[in-house]
């Protein structure tokens, strides 16, 4: 089954938008706080991060989250990054960022458990 997407230059167009949408500085810190709380090696980790995590996400994981973020508020029709935008966003922009270690594979923990628990102990103020 063959699909029609957008045409080249609206999606140029669309993802430069995106990029413009503004972000509250106090959200921008909730999604880097969110980023920071995935690595063990940093004082006050949460205690998920220290009992099932070997690497956390990189900045760049910070980057793609804050873009996701970005283009679900264009897509909901709002004007600004909400928090809801990074919650929303954190699954998809940090699965694959986050490397579990050998204890969270032995209790069958997922990543998407590990954000989860993130999402629920990282306060957004």
């Amino acid at each position: 089954m063959i699909r029609v997407g957008l045409p080249g230059a609206t999606l140029l167009r669309a993802s430069a938008l995106a990029r413009e949408v503004p972000i509250a500085s106090h959200v921008l810190d909730y999604a880097i706080r969110l980023v920071l709380a995935t690595h063990p090696d940093r004082p006050g980790a949460p205690k998920v991060t220290t009992s099932y995590v070997r690497y956390g996400a990189s900045p760049r994981g910070a980057q793609a989250l804050v873009l996701a973020g970005r283009i679900r508020a264009l897509l909901e029709g709002r004007l600004n990054v909400a928090y809801e935008d990074i919650r929303w966003a954190s699954h998809p922009a940090l699965r694959h960022r986050i490397i579990l270690n050998l204890q969270a594979d032995v209790e069958g923990i997922t990543t998407d458990r590990v954000i989860d628990e993130l999402l629920e102990r990282v306060p957004e103020e």
